[in-house]
């Protein structure tokens, strides 16, 4: 399946897998791989949402970070739906504390983010732990050549369904950037944009982990509730700062592509790229956190002068 970020591809499998789980047996029948901790969490709650009237179901995510001795415990108890990262999967493999006789439905969530983390690798030893009888699904916003040799390789002759996008962004979301000059007037920048915009919530994207808190502290010294996210800070503190922003706590995010990647905030009235990203694929992504499920958002890109050939 592929289809652009935001338009509900959670639902598109998670729905109908839910109509096949077998309520009455404990064990894993549903594997879904996820490449961050965020998306594995979000699925597992989109899961749970789903089977609010299904009795005796079960849903476990799994993923680095969270306290093996628990994740042993609640794996002996038997979900019948297991969403995890790659990493923290293949350990439960290894341990054989994550059994797969009774798989059903494996699914690949975020194909594309899973090959640029270079777990794709990760992912082939997992597949080669199934019996092969169960069904495979996978979902990509993007299909590039990698991906579409693990479908290959893995899927027994699949439909590849791709939902038309007219264009790679949602229209309901408002495009612009400014040309900026050093960090100075990145900075002004923002400081003019928090003044004079109409927000609700607001995600920047920085390109390093560093820049995350030291921008932080100058949007909080100028008087603005907000927090950093990425791939250093601890799980709980991650979880923690997503539920901040998701209940108004606090109204701006500074992240990085790794920490955000998933995440699903029905608040976010803003993007602010204040790095200009790599390639046009995680800019996609990155205004895909706003102008989600037909709401309208703004999404700003900052542009150097040496960046104007990636505009």
């Amino acid at each position: 399946g592929q289809a652009q970020t935001g338009t509900g591809k959670t639902a598109a499998f998670a729905l109908p897998i839910l109509s096949q789980i077998d309520a009455k047996l404990n064990q894993p029948q549903v594997l879904v791989l996820a490449p961050t901790r965020e998306l594995a969490i979000q699925v597992a709650e989109a899961f749970q949402t789903y089977a609010s009237c299904l009795k005796n179901f079960h849903v476990l995510p799994v993923y680095g970070g969270q306290d093996i001795v628990n994740q042993l415990k609640q794996l002996r108890r038997g979900p019948q739906v297991v969403v995890g990262t790659p990493g923290r999967l293949l350990d439960h493999l290894r341990r054989k504390s994550l059994k797969l006789d009774h798989l059903k439905v494996m699914v690949l969530d975020e194909a594309d983010e899973m090959l640029r983390m270079g777990f794709i690798d990760d992912v082939e030893t997992i597949l080669s732990h199934t019996n092969g009888e169960q069904q495979t699904a996978l979902f990509s916003a993007t299909l590039p050549e990698p991906i579409r040799r693990v479908s290959q390789r893995f899927l027994t002759n699949p439909e590849h369904i791709k939902i038309e996008a007219k264009a790679t962004t949602v229209d309901t979301i408002d495009q612009s950037y400014l040309m900026v000059t050093g960090q100075n007037q990145k900075m002004d920048a923002i400081t003019r944009i928090l003044e004079v915009e109409d927000y609700d919530g607001i995600i920047i994207f920085v390109r390093t982990r560093g820049a995350t808190t030291e921008l932080t502290e100058k949007i909080i010294a100028r008087g603005h509730t907000c927090a950093a996210i990425n791939g250093d800070i601890s799980q709980s503190i991650r979880e923690r700062t997503i539920g901040q922003l998701k209940n108004g706590k606090i109204d701006i995010l500074v992240a990085t592509d790794v920490a955000a990647r998933g995440l699903d905030v029905q608040r976010i009235s803003h993007v602010i790229n204040y790095d200009i990203p790599y390639d046009a694929e995680t800019y996609v992504h990155r205004i895909g956190r706003t102008g989600r499920a037909g709401r309208s958002g703004k999404a700003i890109l900052f542009v150097a002068n040496r960046e104007r050939r990636m505009l």
